[in-house]
């Protein structure tokens, strides 16, 4: 299995190197959604790559999971001001889905969608070169529906708002299209080391 730990090149030691304005929550994980956790059981999800691609794709939970496994080992940090050191979540890289489809050249962006409606706005550069995933593990067990499961996204180099709990998939753009919070004045791209929580930030 493959392991991603972290972006820095160098280990983070706990409560060290936080970014501006955020807090270590320690072991707790806050649950903050826009929406009710929806009752999403494996055998229901499924996840779409469409749009600007050469193959629009779908894949059932075990199609997913018959891709390479792949992890990420380190931090990740809120836009409400908590962030969490050294967690660990196990799923698919999504450059994997990505290769399936072979994004078009003119693709810059991308709506990720989830089963609930949501939707949040990314460059298509913050999720390539193992830099997100499509996880379903936390920890030692199965991601926990009121924290995305059965999957989220995860891109963890951003704010979590960006990282969409219950993905359902995501879709391919040439251009930026505002997602829920985008379009309620949060930043687009949402960079926690430049602070990046506000449109205008």
């Amino acid at each position: 299995m493959n392991v991603t730990r972290g972006f820095t090149g160098r280990p983070r030691v706990r409560n060290d190197g936080l970014p501006p304005g955020q807090y270590d929550a320690g072991d707790d994980w806050p649950v903050l959604s826009a929406e009710v956790t929806p009752d999403l059981t494996p055998a229901e999800w499924t996840f779409t790559v469409d749009g600007l691609v050469a193959e629009p794709r779908t894949w059932t939970w075990d199609e997913a999971h018959a891709l390479p496994p792949s992890a990420y080992e380190g931090d990740i940090h809120c836009v409400t001001s908590w962030s969490k050191f050294g967690v660990r979540f196990g799923g698919v890289s999504l450059d994997a889905f990505l290769d399936a489809v072979r994004p078009a050249p003119e693709a810059t962006h991308v709506v990720a969608y989830s089963h609930t409606g949501y939707t949040t706005n990314l460059p298509l550069a913050d999720l390539t070169g193992g830099r997100a995933w499509i996880a379903w593990e936390y920890g030692d067990g199965p991601l926990p529906a009121e924290h995305g499961g059965p999957a989220r996204l995860l891109v963890p180099h951003l704010y979590f708002w960006k990282s969409a709990k219950w993905i359902a998939g995501l879709r391919l753009l040439d251009h930026d299209e505002p997602g829920f919070w985008e379009q309620n004045g949060y930043h687009h791209r949402g960079n926690p080391w430049e602070e990046q929580r506000y449109s205008g930030d």
